[in-house]
């Protein structure tokens, strides 16, 4: 069931839109309920579609679409890195190996202790900061070297 506080800030996506759209909020809702549950399950993905009045196939295409939305339960912290050609020209790969090696973990693994998830991103849209990572979705990292990458996960433990 869909928290109190997250009804409040779906309403509040809901009124972006004409009253007949509501439906129109699906990606602002899954987002929100994500990171209230930190993953979105199949349940989830119903309460939402339920909630806009929405088919139910409709939410789960729209989660399944984009790559931002986890279906099955990740880290504490989801740590995203682009590898997509501007990043990559600037040595993401680098900053890939230094995380796994770091991690201990590969893409779409989640370290033992749990706090840590690490997938591959498709462009993020700020590729004079290459290379770059997201953790959680939210927070963006632009300018990653070995050392940088090192001081953020020391303040995300």
């Amino acid at each position: 069931m869909l928290s109190k506080e997250s009804i409040e800030k779906i309403d509040y996506e809901i009124t972006k839109y004409p009253a007949e759209q509501r439906q129109a909020a699906v990606m602002s809702a899954l987002r929100i309920v994500q990171t209230e549950r930190g993953w979105l399950s199949k349940e989830s993905i119903s309460e939402v579609a339920d909630y806009l009045r929405m088919p139910e196939i409709a939410a789960m295409e729209v989660a399944t679409f984009y790559n931002m939305y986890d279906l099955e339960p990740v880290g504490q912290y989801k740590i995203t890195v682009c590898t997509n050609i501007s990043c990559m020209l600037r040595d993401s790969d680098s900053i890939v190996h230094h995380l796994q090696s770091k991690l201990g973990i590969g893409f779409n693994e989640i370290s033992e202790d749990g706090k840590f998830c690490l997938k591959e991103g498709e462009c993020m849209g700020a590729c004079g900061g290459a290379p770059l990572m997201t953790v959680n979705n939210h927070t963006m990292y632009e300018f990653l070297t070995p050392e940088r990458v090192d001081a953020i996960l020391k303040d995300l433990k």
